[in-house]
């Protein structure tokens, strides 16, 4: 497995929330955080049908761009009742002619789920993939599952996408009601993170 040897790193992301949470995870290594955003590269489009294919496109090109090395993320939520929708096409559920509007996409998904008559619980999981990406074409996957059930309505303030809809497994709040150190420990993206800096920072 290759190792991170430089000082800066580029996040492609455009998304503010997944920054931060990457940005907290990274800290504890010194190395300088630019989004892609920051740099001004357009979002290429997602054309693959998994979460590290996506994850690949955004990194690859990102690396390709800057010349620096790429780390992005592909995330989700599957729904079991939901035969794993929406899955990789999470944002897609969100988007609206003015931007990405989560409260819509989480009321569309719990319509979906009532739509089923199925009993509560309603089993899902959160997935994250993180794919690190070198301008010479090289990179390293890394996969992270919190599995918890979807509840409604929306509670909490913290967090951002569906976390005010999931309540991970062992907990009775939701993510958005959990402090982000305590999310960040336990969640899809953490996980993956943890497995990120045991393969490439240390």
């Amino acid at each position: 497995m290759r190792k991170f040897s430089g000082a800066r790193l580029l996040v492609a992301t455009h998304n503010r929330g997944k920054l931060e949470e990457i940005i907290d995870l990274l800290q504890p290594f010194g190395i300088e955080v630019v989004s892609a955003a920051a740099m001004g590269l357009p979002e290429p489009a997602e054309t693959e049908t998994s979460f590290v294919g996506n994850a690949r496109i955004k990194a690859h090109a990102a690396a390709r761009a800057t010349g620096l090395p790429a780390l992005s993320d592909d995330s989700g939520i599957t729904v079991d009742v939901l035969e794993g929708a929406p899955g990789v096409y999470t944002a897609d559920w969100a988007e609206t002619p003015t931007g990405r509007d989560f409260m819509l996409a989480m009321t569309r998904t719990w319509a979906a789920i009532s739509a089923r008559n199925a009993s509560a619980p309603y089993s899902a999981q959160f997935r994250c993939t993180l794919v690190l990406a070198w301008p010479d074409g090289h990179d390293e996957v890394f996969e992270g599952v919190m599995p918890g059930q979807v509840v409604w309505p929306p509670r909490g303030e913290h967090g951002h996408g569906y976390d005010p809809v999931f309540v991970p497994d062992g907990f009775a709040l939701t993510c958005a009601e959990l402090d982000r150190e305590t999310k960040n420990k336990i969640s899809h993206r953490g996980q993956a993170f943890q497995q990120l800096v045991t393969g490439c920072f240390t």
